[in-house]
């Protein structure tokens, strides 16, 4: 995540608003950046392989992590095909590239599953080296129309893209912490064998950034690209309707999941995960904060201000270390998900009091546009099932 942040924003934001010669320098020397940040990647790793296991109480991670250092070299291409695919807005080789490596990975799960073969981590890490081959194959196919590259690195373009990027760097950085800071902890405090009860409750709130990050992908570049044509009034119109079509998504699959909770636990584990439904019905709350808190880094970075969004971020990483101490120590395994749900609040109020002072954004605008959006998808979905019956009766005829 850090990896990307360093490249992935700086590079949709320069590319989706440059052409020609700019483009090509720019590729170069976004490339140039994502190679040399790979390689300080894969050197952080494979050092600090030998005492992250022990740190952790987890000692076969070390092992992991030195494959792993093999696929993150192989995601270079896969990232920076994607990238450029996204500033071109163009969705279509991402869905293939990441639906062929994801699939594939399902896929050697499921077989050794039906086969009954034997599971092992290692078995999953080696994997990944083939999955990361597979989708940047497949990425390149569809993103070899809009590559271009300089023959010489622009070193200008290189600090510029960095200089952006190096706050975007944090920002993702922050955000990993922030992320699995509770299981960190809740691991170091009690034990690694609660992390299992506690992630199997994140995995299903996780649901809720499918539509988050897939919508922030595509307001991303249009935001960029309207700031420099319409100023500060369309990124302010962009996010609040960002946000509110990510909720008109995701708030009846969150009161589904509340309500529902013990049965999806059971469906996705055993009677020993059934201290997770306390836990799911806390997480599953995170989904109410979460759009707000995508859209405010992507309208900071748009608005090229990514050093706002870092500090709001290192700020949420901290106050949530603190705060799942506190709560782990008082509550044990839910404590993580009080703590947690506390600082999403706190992170709330303040991203709010910052796009309130910058683009006059208020929140209660956000859920007033939750009904019309609602009513525009339900008309777009009336006139494409009207279009497919008329498209099929003439194809009768």
């Amino acid at each position: 995540m850090a990896r990307i942040g360093l490249q992935q924003i700086a590079l949709v934001k320069f590319l989706s608003t440059h052409e020609g010669e700019d483009a090509a320098r720019i590729g170069t020397a976004s490339l140039f950046n994502n190679i040399l940040l790979t390689a300080f990647s894969v050197l952080l790793l494979f050092t600090g392989s030998f005492f992250i296991g022990q740190a952790l109480n987890a000692p076969a991670l070390g092992y992991l992590l030195r494959i792993y250092c093999v696929t993150t070299i192989l995601l270079i291409p896969f990232q920076q095909f994607n990238f450029t695919q996204q500033a071109k807005l163009d969705f279509s080789g991402i869905f293939w590239s990441n639906f062929a490596s994801k699939g594939s990975f399902f896929a050697f799960i499921l077989f050794l599953f039906l086969t009954k073969s034997e599971m092992t981590l290692e078995k999953l890490a080696y994997c990944q080296i083939y999955t990361a081959t597979v989708g940047s194959l497949i990425s390149y196919l569809f993103a070899r129309k809009y590559l271009e590259f300089s023959a010489r690195i622009d070193w200008n373009w290189v600090g510029r893209l960095f200089n952006f990027g190096r706050f975007v760097f944090g920002t993702n950085l922050s955000t990993m912490l922030y992320k699995n800071i509770d299981k960190l902890m809740l691991s170091a405090m009690i034990g690694p064998e609660v992390v299992g009860v506690y992630d199997l409750a994140i995995k299903v709130t996780n649901l809720v950034e499918v539509p988050t990050f897939s919508i922030a992908s595509v307001v991303y570049p249009q935001s960029a690209r309207q700031m420099l044509s319409e100023g500060k009034t369309a990124v302010k119109r962009l996010y609040e309707k960002s946000v509110a079509a990510i909720l008109s998504l995701i708030l009846p699959f969150l009161a589904f999941v509340f309500l529902a909770a013990d049965y999806i636990i059971l469906l996705m584990g055993t009677d020993k995960f059934t201290d997770s439904v306390g836990v799911l019905r806390i997480t599953i709350l995170f989904g109410l904060f979460i759009p707000f808190a995508i859209q405010f880094g992507t309208a900071m970075d748009s608005m090229g201000r990514p050093r706002m969004n870092f500090r709001l971020t290192l700020a949420m990483a901290l106050l949530n270390a603190a705060l799942n101490y506190l709560f782990i120590s008082q509550f044990g395994v839910i404590g993580a998900a009080y703590g947690t749900l506390l600082a999403w609040f706190i992170v709330f109020v303040m991203g709010q009091w910052i796009l309130y002072r910058t683009l006059d954004v208020r929140f209660f605008r956000v859920f007033g546009l939750i009904p019309q959006l609602i009513r525009e998808g339900w008309s777009l979905l009336q006139r494409l099932v009207n279009k497919n019956e008329t498209v099929s009766l003439k194809s009768e005829v």
